[in-house]
């Protein structure tokens, strides 16, 4: 049977993430709806998925950083989002709360993809993160990778059929099949100037403004002035959110605002430098040396450290010494940790659609 299935997007990774589902889907029959929280302060989200040539509806926006303007952003959403909701068969999401709340409210099943629900790799609920709280429980099925125990979704109210286990870290869903394109990074180059001779290396902040980072974390910000004249690199800056102030600070850097093929830019790089999730965990299984300086440690963060895909520092001295391992070639990530996942979309749509 045909299937209305809506897929509600809020942060690049999830455009990555579905894009074969959603293809699958289409190719099935079914009638795809993608909305997505990407308007003013958080442009990056629409730009992917133009990047990728898919139809969507941008509704609402990212709410800033404070609990007041997050909480009305949230609310404006649900309201608009009720008129498309209401006329879908299903709800798939990496839980995010507007389209969870009114999904439940219709009484329309959702089927939720999550690899972060506690800002910790332990089982310390303290750490639970805002939107977790708020989605899990709503949830028809839990999706998530081998890395996140069980329990955790259980302490949430799920039951254990409800939970639906996957064997990868999520990038592997759209890196198993990447091709490396030379001619793509080198025209990058070539258009800002880069002398690729040079060390190079590719930085990217944490979400600072997101609920699940307490602060702002400085000791790397402190740290590039230093990277570029200690190890005469090329720094190249991939924004978070408003790129002006980061050309102010750091004018010796490259901060790049266009949307790229990130990929490409990672697996050529002599070393990544991060304090996300997902393009850490995308660096270090394209090979790339990755240091993340993220301010916790997830539980795939853990896997990739205990698996000597990525190393994690938390101070300069640390981060200046594994620099200096990856411009002797010595902090070289162990891909063969990655014969340990399997990716089966075939698996996932037959959970979706059954």
């Amino acid at each position: 049977m045909r299937k209305s299935i809506l897929f509600d997007l809020d942060m690049p990774k999830w455009v990555l993430f579905f894009y074969p589902i959603i293809k699958k889907l289409k190719k099935l029959g079914h009638n795809v709806i993608i909305t997505s929280r990407g308007g003013k302060g958080y442009t990056e989200l629409n730009k992917v998925i133009e990047l990728y040539n898919l139809d969507y509806t941008s509704i609402g926006e990212y709410g800033g950083s404070s609990l007041e303007g997050k909480l009305r952003a949230s609310l404006y959403r649900m309201e608009k989002l009720i008129e498309i909701v209401k006329n879908v068969d299903a709800v798939i999401s990496g839980c995010v709360v507007d389209v969870n709340r009114v999904a439940f409210g219709f009484g329309i099943p959702v089927y939720n993809f999550y690899d972060i629900p506690l800002s910790d790799y332990r089982t310390n609920f303290k750490r639970a993160l805002p939107q977790a709280r708020l989605t899990i429980p709503l949830a028809t099925k839990m999706f998530k990778p081998f890395v996140v125990p069980d329990e955790i979704f259980l302490r949430f109210g799920l039951e254990r059929d409800q939970i639906i286990e996957y064997k990868f870290i999520d990038p592997l869903i759209w890196l198993k099949d990447f091709k490396f394109d030379k001619n793509y990074v080198e025209n990058f180059y070539k258009k800002y100037k880069i002398d690729r001779k040079k060390f190079t290396i590719v930085v990217r902040e944490e979400e600072y403004k997101s609920s699940y980072v307490n602060k702002k974390y400085p000791f790397l910000y402190e740290a590039l002035p230093e990277i570029h004249k200690k190890f005469n690199a090329n720094i190249i800056i991939i924004p978070r959110y408003e790129s002006d102030y980061l050309k102010k600070e750091f004018p010796f850097a490259y901060v790049i605002e266009e949307k790229i093929k990130l990929q490409h830019l990672l697996k050529d790089a002599d070393l990544f430098i991060g304090g996300g999730g997902t393009i850490n965990t995308e660096s270090c299984f394209l090979g790339t040396p990755t240091i993340s300086t993220r301010s916790f440690i997830s539980h795939y963060d853990k896997w990739q450290i205990d698996n000597g895909l990525m190393v994690w520092v938390d101070n300069k001295e640390y981060l200046f010494k594994n620099i200096e391992l990856a411009k002797e070639k010595k902090l070289i990530p162990n891909l063969k940790a990655l014969d340990k996942m399997e990716v089966d979309i075939d698996l996932l749509i037959e959970k979706i659609l059954n």
